[in-house]
């Protein structure tokens, strides 16, 4: 996470399985009692509200959940709040939710405007410390949470006077906040209202209409295909692609905003919704290309009965998701923590994958955890993976790495709001994260983190940071070996080698981030053959064709502050690898001597905090 200072913390498979799968069928939709009763029954962790219930239980229940998730950072319970279509609250009686961790806050509406919330929906810094002078309340962890498909009418009736001021959303990474409209007020991404220091380290904003908007601490942020009144203020490196009144760039870097008129190549994240006969239904829009402004009144796409899905609960095993997805079924995974110790297997094209509530897959045995063919078409979306305590070669793989691979430019594999950690919850190892080896491939945000923080493996002793490097072990984030992929919103984090590594040819890449790690005991154990260290994003030296938009590499050795990385950004010297908007900054601890290929100032002790800049790379005459 970032900071400015340190805080602790196949076809014969398919008949094979086809007469298995007749003898074992899919979960029922049956109605189960309590929240929702007679509604569709998605797992005990799913609660469906409509809107004849009383505004003060709902308010109850989702008060309830805040209390015991706003610290539970490394906790294992995870949850999703379903709305009906209908009005939620009264501007006497709004209803307020604050949202902590592994929470999803969702309408059930065809359109966003078909949920309506008469209050705010809003998530607040986390104190970190019970000292009263000095309380440490702050974003930076703000973690794992979703807000999706509905209105928000801002209403602070009831809340102080700061309160009032805004909807406050102030989070980092892992959380989405997609197909929501703001109206009448401010939505603030920082929380200026807890005592400080107030730091943020955002996020990511899709399909969305927002009010006047405060950016305040944030340090990173993609808005992606939205509209805006105002956006006030940047910090490092605030990127807009497809945004009707996005700031404009002509003066970056005062301030670092990065604006392209139309997004490449997009895809909005599939969605459950109930229509107008109650009956739930899945909602897969199109991919697009070269788009601005939201797309809720387009009717491309697909619409999936739920009555298509396996609908997994926790407790399932991996043989029975896998008798469904290889006769045709499509995969919902409720919230929850699943072990596997064998792969998900994803064989056929156009499946989709869709988890409520942060559902996490954990890999057992060295699993890779989710396995995707060589076949176009396929959605991965709301789904974290952990890596586990042996080693796994990847944690998900889209397309064999040798074999054939089939794509499709119209029709790309997506991965939205796809979540990895190594490490945190329990010691973790990989030595991939993400490998994507087909082409047409779209990652619409995601978090690749190796944790610099958490529960087990982190604090051992007085050599905990060396313990970690040795136990939390990692190598490369994000390794992109097929053409034509795009990535919108790529956070990578705190690898032991190459935070990502872009083999293929006529990549694209729209919001990068990433800290290189933190805890290098020693030069010798960050050397790159001669070099020193490894670059956050490396280009491959074969790659003739590839563009990045807007793009921060941050250094916190903090384990030992005199390490260098040579390079920020490393890619080939050829006119065709162009990279605009990019910077380094250093935290506090350490060296990066250049921005990229020896070019830009050192990010060293002198600059704590302030970013060196290279608008373009090569430089534009």
């Amino acid at each position: 996470m970032t900071r400015h200072r340190p805080i602790r913390r196949a076809a014969a498979v398919a008949l094979t399985f086809g007469l298995a799968l007749t003898a074992t069928p899919a979960l029922p939709a049956s109605a189960h009692t309590g929240w929702g009763s007679g509604t569709q029954n998605l797992g005990p962790n799913v609660t469906i509200f409509d809107p004849s219930m009383p505004v003060a239980d709902i308010q109850a229940k989702l008060d309830a959940t805040y209390t015991k998730q706003v610290d539970a950072e490394m906790g294992t319970a995870r949850y999703a709040y379903l709305f009906k279509p209908g009005t939620y609250g009264t501007a006497e009686q709004p209803l307020q939710i604050k949202v902590g961790y592994y929470t999803e806050i969702s309408g059930l509406g065809a359109k966003p405007g078909d949920v309506v919330i008469n209050g705010k929906v809003e998530a607040y810094n986390r104190c970190l410390s019970s000292d009263p002078a000095n309380p440490n309340c702050i974003a930076l962890v703000n973690f794992w949470r979703t807000l999706s498909n509905l209105t928000v009418n801002i209403n602070g009736a009831g809340q102080d006077g700061c309160r009032q001021t805004a909807n406050f959303w102030a989070v980092s990474q892992a959380v989405s906040l997609r197909r929501t409209q703001f109206n009448g007020g401010t939505l603030s991404l920082m929380d200026y209202c807890t005592a400080g220091p107030q730091y943020a380290s955002g996020g990511f904003i899709a399909n969305s209409k927002l009010p006047n908007t405060v950016n305040g601490s944030q340090q990173q942020w993609l808005t992606r295909n939205s509209e805006v009144e105002t956006w006030s203020n940047a910090v490092w490196n605030q990127v807009f692609s497809g945004v009707v009144g996005a700031p404009d760039e002509s003066t970056f870097p005062n301030p670092p905003y990065t604006t392209l008129e139309k997004t490449p190549v997009s895809r909005e994240k599939p969605f459950l919704f109930v229509d107008a006969k109650g009956k739930y239904q899945v909602r897969v829009p199109a991919a697009k290309r070269n788009t601005a402004g939201t797309s809720w009144d387009d009717t491309s796409g697909r619409t999936i009965p739920l009555s298509d899905f396996y609908v997994a609960k926790p407790g399932d095993s991996v043989q029975k998701i896998n008798l469904a997805l290889a006769v045709g079924k499509h995969l919902l995974i409720t919230p929850g923590v699943y072990d596997v110790a064998s792969s998900i297997k994803v064989w056929h094209p156009n499946t989709v994958v869709l988890g409520l509530g942060h559902a996490t897959l954990t890999a057992v045995k060295g699993s890779i955890p989710i396995d995707v063919a060589g076949v176009p078409g396929v959605v991965i979306a709301g789904v974290t993976i952990d890596a586990g305590l042996k080693e796994s070669p990847v944690l998900l793989r889209v397309g064999p790495k040798h074999g054939i691979n089939i794509s499709s430019a119209a029709n790309p594999t997506t991965l939205n709001d796809v979540y990895f950690r190594v490490g945190g919850p329990h010691i973790g190892k990989t030595d991939i994260a993400l490998e994507v080896n087909s082409d047409n491939v779209l990652i619409d945000h995601t978090w690749v983190w190796r944790g610099d923080h958490g529960v087990e493996g982190f604090t051992n002793g007085v050599n905990g940071d060396t313990d970690r490097w040795k136990t939390n072990t990692g190598r490369y984030g994000a390794v992109i070996n097929g053409d034509d992929v795009t990535a919108t919103g790529l956070f990578v984090e705190h690898f032991q080698k190459y935070n990502t590594v872009w083999n293929g040819e006529r990549g694209t890449t729209v919001l990068y981030q990433n800290e290189l790690p933190y805890d290098p005991p020693t030069q010798a154990d960050w050397m790159n053959g001669s070099v020193e260290g490894y670059a956050g994003y490396k280009v491959g030296a074969k790659v003739k064709k590839h563009q990045l938009y807007g793009g921060g590499v941050y250094v916190f050795n903090q384990n030992n502050p005199q390490i260098h990385t040579e390079n920020g950004f490393e890619v080939p010297n050829t006119p065709g690898v162009k990279l605009h908007h990019i910077m380094t900054v250093n935290l506090s601890a350490g060296i990066i001597d250049h921005v990229v290929n020896g070019v830009g100032e050192p990010a060293d002790m002198t600059k704590v905090g302030q970013p060196v800049f290279v608008t373009d790379y090569p430089a534009v005459p």
